[in-house]
């Protein structure tokens, strides 16, 4: 099997070491792997199959004979050094926002999409991840029976943030349970024991930019403008994997029993849904794990053609590195690297 030089782009962050991880269980074919950063972590050793890999400082030269670029920086790094990356000869992942609506770049979640990623141009988007579990819910139904529209409210892990938002929920609650103020930093308000319904910045229409995330990339990869897509996004004091309450209306009537029967041959789609047993899609037991798992599967009763269900997934996972890895995977499983 041919192997890869890789690049990772913001190596030390929370998804840059889960690329890492992710590479090394799904035995991912890496002929040499390079750890980029900023300076700061420039000089840090991190393991990858037995050994240490040295973080270099990322620049203009780094992507000389990379094959695959695996970036979690934020938007404003992507743009400077994805154009570079690509003239060096790398074919970029990106998991920032600063390319998934860019009519040129392909938006991919593998178990929707797969065959999008033949027309990049050297640079493949990763979608966000609260897009990224519902898609992979919702397309295999709507293969089925076409969807009309879709309301969903999020309940978002801090991982979400990154890595200061997790140890911002941490002291916060150790604070809270002190007796002590707890200030906040990454978020606006305080998070533990707490909700705040503001993630990312309010639009014009009164939406925040990761709730229009969700309409307009959903459109993107399941091709299909036409959905009419609503969502309220929520950060909620969990650490890690992002939960939804979606409800789905149809063009025709749908069982839930045939809902479920369809999503249980569907990729990358576990059912949990017992309720007799109270057996049901959690955070915590969804976090580490591969899996977009969907349960409390029922009829709407406000429409006729309507289903409500509940979505979890590892959002560092599927909803960030995992789904990277798929799409080089699959690309190079195509020929297409």
């Amino acid at each position: 099997m041919k192997a890869y030089n890789v690049a990772i782009l913001g190596a030390t962050g929370l998804v840059g070491q889960e690329f890492i991880k992710v590479l090394q269980q799904r035995r991912f074919p890496v002929k040499e792997l390079k750890l980029l950063a900023s300076g700061r972590s420039s000089g840090r050793k991190m393991a990858f199959n037995g050994r240490e890999v040295e973080v270099s400082e990322a620049g203009p030269t780094s992507f000389r004979g990379i094959d695959v670029a695996l970036f979690s920086s934020g938007a404003e790094a992507s743009l400077y050094l994805a154009p570079i990356a690509v003239k060096a000869g790398a074919v970029v992942i990106d998991n920032s926002s600063a390319w998934r609506m860019d009519s040129e770049v392909p938006l991919v979640v593998p178990e929707v999409n797969a065959d999008d990623c033949r027309l990049h141009r050297g640079i493949i988007a990763n979608p966000n991840c609260s897009t990224i579990q519902m898609v992979v819910a919702l397309n295999p139904l709507h293969r089925v029976n076409r969807i009309k529209r879709v309301i969903v409210d999020t309940y978002q892990s801090v991982s979400g943030a990154g890595q200061a938002a997790i140890e911002e929920l941490s002291a916060q609650t150790r604070l809270v349970q002190d007796g002590r103020n707890a200030i906040p930093h990454v978020f606006p308000h305080q998070i533990a024991f707490n909700l705040v319904p503001e993630i990312d910045v309010f639009l014009d229409n009164a939406y925040t930019k990761e709730e229009m995330k969700m309409v307009h990339e959903t459109h993107k990869i399941m091709h299909a403008p036409e959905i009419a897509v609503s969502a309220t996004c929520v950060r909620v004091p969990v650490f890690i994997s992002h939960s939804e309450a979606v409800h789905v209306e149809f063009e025709e009537p749908m069982s839930a029993e045939k809902a479920r029967e369809i999503l249980a041959e569907a990729p990358g789609v576990r059912i949990l849904d017992d309720p007799t047993v109270s057996l049901y899609p959690m955070a915590w037991e969804a976090a580490g794990t591969d899996d977009v798992f969907v349960g409390r599967v029922r009829q709407d009763h406000s429409h006729p053609n309507g289903l409500a269900m509940w979505i979890v997934a590892d959002n560092v996972r599927k909803g960030a590195a995992l789904n990277a890895v798929q799409i080089a995977e699959v690309m190079a499983a195509r020929g297409w690297l």
